[in-house]
């Protein structure tokens, strides 16, 4: 989600679901997933047919869960803004001139501002504006249209949407982190999974998905890292899957020692040797955006742009590795 990087996108894939489609599926306590086992010095690629004798089998455990059966913010899991230094007074994250600030990536040029019922934007008292609704075991962070007359105290941004993250309540070095949702469509429709390194530095970051709601269907999984001069690289690919915005699917990705690999529905689809500054416990952000300068096949909102869109989650889960891979299937 960081416009800062130039990402590398190296070409399309087309990405089949792993098994049949459900609505709503249980994470289970215990995973199993396969994993690439080629040498290290391999440094990213796309995974397109996955040879047996180069993956293993690693099974983990569940430390981490949320099916969205209660409100996010009820839970003490999520905080609805970006998390601030300890220099950060608490009160100015809920109104005030300047509020703003931990509440939009401005330069992504970004168009929407995040909201949650306590946050009061220019005024401090609260609006009472809530773009979290659960129903039936699925959380939609529902972007809206900012009404006229909310404009001037919502820093005059043309959207008003919702942001959750852990920094703070969840980080974990290593492990698999999944999120299973539908990805929205539309101009300047822009929802993400994304983990940051939870000591507050940037990069590293996994972008797990991020939606090109100009191009339905099209998702990107991408890494972001620093090299010793300073700049910034990154490694990413395009995935084609053409019910994305229709159906649910996972989107995951297992972070271990020595490499990180990108999964859909549990299918392994493109992996990256770890690269350098990979040292912290990451935690969790899920956002829909609502415009971008530089994130290809989103665009600025305009006339034709959705008045309300919503980013369906069925659930966020993350696991911890047990064990080294071993080459026995453990279905659990």
């Amino acid at each position: 989600m960081t416009p800062q990087v130039l990402v590398l996108i190296a070409g399309v894939l087309l990405a089949a679901p792993a098994f049949a489609q459900a609505d709503l599926v249980a994470a289970p306590a215990g995973l199993t997933l396969q994993v690439t086992t080629d040498p290290s010095s391999i440094m990213c690629r796309r995974i397109e047919t996955l040879d047996p004798a180069s993956s293993a089998f690693l099974p983990l455990h569940r430390t981490f869960h949320d099916g969205f059966d209660t409100h996010p913010l009820s839970t003490g899991r999520w905080v609805p803004h970006y998390a601030g230094g300890a220099a950060w007074p608490e009160a100015r994250y809920w109104g005030g001139d300047g509020s703003d600030f931990k509440r939009k990536t401005s330069a992504n040029g970004e168009q929407q501002i995040y909201v949650d019922p306590r946050y009061g934007g220019r005024s401090t008292t609260p609006l009472g504006l809530d773009p979290f609704k659960v129903r039936n075991g699925v959380l939609s962070i529902v972007a809206r249209r900012t009404p006229a007359e909310l404009k001037p105290v919502l820093f005059n941004n043309e959207y008003i949407s919702g942001i959750l993250t852990t920094q703070g309540t969840f980080s974990q070095k290593y492990g698999y982190f999944e999120l299973r949702s539908k990805i929205p469509v539309g101009i300047g429709v822009w929802p993400a999974f994304w983990l940051l390194a939870d000591d507050g530095g940037w990069p590293p970051e996994v972008d797990v998905m991020e939606g090109r709601g100009q191009r339905p269907g099209d998702l990107v999984m991408t890494t972001h890292w620093r090299i010793p001069t300073g700049r910034i690289e990154s490694c990413g690919f395009d995935f084609a899957l053409p019910d994305a915005a229709t159906e649910f699917h996972d989107y995951g990705v297992l972070w271990m020692q020595d490499r990180i690999i990108y999964y859909i529905d549990r299918k392994p689809v493109s992996d990256i040797k770890v690269p350098i500054g990979f040292n912290d416990p990451m935690y969790m952000i899920v956002n829909l955006a609502m415009g971008s300068k530089d994130f290809g096949g989103v665009g600025f909102v305009d006339g034709q742009s959705p008045a309300t869109v919503a980013f369906e989650i069925d659930r966020i889960s993350v696991y911890q590795i047990d064990a080294v891979p071993t080459g026995e299937k453990d279905v659990r």
